[in-house]
Order: structure tokens, then sequence, then C-alpha cells
């Protein structure tokens, strides 16, 4: 049986650029590292220091989302499946399928296309970086020299499969999609950019993972002062950012980084400080007041339009989120909302009485399905679930889809 070259499955003048510059280079694949210690000159010094004055709560921020928004690859890391069978993801071009690969050299994604009964074409590229929590899924990120590139297959938490990467084509193999840095500063802490072009990145100095630095700032000045001969007493000038201190805009500009519905980049990626007023570093777009805002990374814009963010003048995102602890229990929110609002007021309490005691997240936040991450596997569309930071009161319909829900008023 003859081999076809990479070039079968992917003949663009750019992927043989590429290809080239890759041979000119001469950089072997290798997999990136948890930076735990960034490098020097940065002013941050990485989850290790604070963990020595602030060993509970890195301990228990360690166990959250944020914190394992990108990590490096490990068994116990790529939820997706290698044994045989489970390993592979057919497509909608009956000659092409993926193959997970777990190794001793590594984990890889290899794309078989048979030509011919005689003729196979392949490619294969590491799993260099874990990209998502895995609440919802998993993708994949690969070095190609100093090029941070989307694998093809991506995985998907609620069916427990391989998927073709958001956005990809059913039965392709692209190998070229660019991680680009306003993606990457949402799904790490730092890193330089070496632009041109865009996700051209020093490899050394990508921190994955959302870092205590990431909220607060980097660390270097606080840690030099705490640690002197004669550590300053307060109240004085920490050398920190605390965003319990900051102004209530501020503290929502801080999460509106990545949950601010998108936005165009004004200043460089990285620029934005906890702190920093968000609309001088990200554009976002114009909306009318009852345009429809998808779920998927607007929840600041949707708890904005509540009606209970809206009468309040202290409530944030922290009001409900402590961005300390993993928090997986929907049931325990009920009684952030019981703090304003008496169960027995609820129009469901004559029907149902104590029962709704512990579904007010449920009812008045549903899940909804995002138009903005879209995976296809067996022909299927498949689309992640996001809770609506919109409270309010929501009518079920049971008309188009099984379950779908449409906003009745504001709560």
């Amino acid at each position: 049986m003859s081999t076809v070259t990479r070039s079968t499955i992917l003949p663009s003048p750019r992927f043989l650029l590429l290809t080239l510059m890759a041979m000119l280079l001469a950089t072997s694949p290798t997999s990136a590292a948890n930076n735990s210690s960034p490098p020097a000159g940065t002013g941050y010094v990485g989850d290790d220091a604070c963990r020595s004055c602030h060993q509970d709560k890195t301990i228990s921020y360690h166990q959250t989302a944020h914190f394992i928004t990108s990590q490096a690859p490990a068994k116990e890391t790529i939820l997706g499946k290698f044994n045989p069978g489970a390993n592979i993801l057919k497509t909608a071009d009956t000659n092409l399928i993926f193959e997970m690969q777990a190794t001793e050299a590594g984990y890889f994604q290899k794309a078989v296309r048979t030509v011919s009964p005689t003729r196979v074409g392949h490619r294969s590229e590491r799993f260099d970086i874990v990209i998502g929590s895995g609440r919802k899924g998993q993708t994949y990120g690969f070095w190609k020299t100093n090029l941070l590139c989307q694998l093809p297959v991506s995985y998907w938490t609620e069916i427990d499969e391989w998927v073709n990467s958001p956005g990809y084509r059913d039965g392709v193999a692209v190998f070229e999609r660019p991680i680009t840095p306003r993606c990457l500063e949402c799904h790490a802490t730092t890193f330089t950019s070496l632009a041109p072009p865009t996700n051209r990145y020093d490899k050394v100095s990508l921190v994955l993972g959302m870092t205590c630095e990431k909220c607060h700032g980097p660390g270097g000045e606080h840690v030099a002062k705490f640690r002197s001969a004669s550590p300053p007493k307060p109240p004085v000038d920490t050398a920190i950012i605390n965003p319990a201190k900051l102004s209530r805009e501020r503290q929502i500009d801080t999460c509106a980084l990545c949950h601010g519905g998108g936005g165009e980049a004004i200043t460089p990626s990285l620029s934005f400080v906890p702190g920093d007023v968000i609309g001088k570093h990200l554009k976002f777009p114009e909306r009318e007041p009852d345009a429809h805002v998808d779920v998927h990374g607007s929840q600041v814009v949707l708890m904005e339009k509540s009606r209970c963010f809206q009468s309040t003048k202290t409530m944030t995102c922290v009001t409900c989120h402590d961005v300390h602890m993993p928090q997986r229990d929907i049931a325990s929110f009920a009684a952030k909302c019981q703090a304003c609002h008496k169960i027995e007021s609820c129009g469901e309490f004559a029907k149902l009485g104590h029962e709704i005691d512990r579904q007010c997240v449920t009812c008045h936040m549903p899940l909804q399905e995002t138009s903005l991450i879209i995976s296809s596997v067996n022909g299927k569309k498949v689309q992640p679930k996001v809770r609506n930071h919109q409270i309010g009161i929501w009518l079920r319909l049971r008309v188009l889809r099984p379950v779908a829900w449409q906003y009745h008023h504001r709560y």
C-alpha cells in the first residue's frame, strides 16, 4: 500500500508554505507546559507565590472552571476517549476519518483519508494545549513551530464523544485555523505575541489557565513588599488589585473582558487590567433594548437587562458567584435570590408550595442553546446549552423544539 503525502488532505498553497516554514525552522513539536512560574521581567509571579499566604483560597480556586480553562495535555486533562473504537471520529466524507492516539510520545489527532484501495493519506498533529474546562466540552491547540493553531476535532461533554471542532465543515481535514490573541486572552493568564501573523507567540511566555493574577494583576511588587524584612502593616498600599474594592462598574468590567458579549479589540490583547474601563479596550456592539442576545459569553449584557440588576445599585457578578470556589449546585443559588424575594410571592408557590424553594435559577435563568458554538457529529449539529443570565419570568414553549423558552417579562 502506498502512502500519499499530507498535501492529499490539505493541498492549499498556504499549507505548503507553512510546511516549508516548519522544515526551514527545523523545530520538533513539543507539548506545552503549565507555566506556574511566568518568565522573569513580566511582574507575574505565579500561583505558588500566592499559595504561601493564601493557601485555602488558592487550593479551592484551583478546582474552578476558570483555573482549568486551559491546561497541558495529560490523561487526566483530555476528557475524550482513546480506546479502540471510541477514538474514531467518522465524517460526512466516508473516505475521511480522524483517529485520536495516545502514545508514549504524547497525544495526537490523526486525519486519515482513503484515496483509493491502495493509497492512503494522513496527517498527525500533537495535542499541545487543552482549551476549555470540560463542563461543556474541550477543544485543543497545537504548535506549528511558534504558530498556535486549533485541532480539527473537539470533545463534547453532553454526548461524551469526539466532534468536529466548532465552525469546521464536516468531512474536511483542516489544521490551519489560528488561535488569536483575543481568544487566548480569555483562556490563559498571559503570553507574548510575536505577530504577524496573529497566532505567532513566544511559547515560553504562555501561562495556561486563569491564575490568581488574571483578576488581581501582576503580583511581583506585592510579593516583594510582604516578603521583605519589614512587611507593611494595614492599611497600606498593598500593590495588588483587590476587585472587591473596585466600584460596581469596574468590578463588572473585569468580568466583561470575557463575558461581555464579544467586543472588537481597540487595544492589543492583555492591555486591560482590572480596574480599567473596559470600553477603552473593547468596542461592544450597540443593541436595541429588545434585541436578541446569545447566551454564550454575554452573561454581563444579559444580567444588565434584568430588573434585578436595574433595581439595585449594588448587584454585581459576585453577588451570586464566589470566584474562589467551584459552584456546581444550581439549587444552592436560591438563597441568593431569596435574600430579596420571598418564596411565597412566586406565582408557582400556590400550586407547588415549598417544592420550588431551591428551583429559582432553573426557572428564572433557564439553560438555552447558543448559536455561536456549533459542532457536528454523525451528520447532526450539536450546540451546548448555556444558562441565560437575563433573570426573568420565562414561558416554557413546546412548539418548535422539545424544550424552548420565551422571555415573558422582567422579574
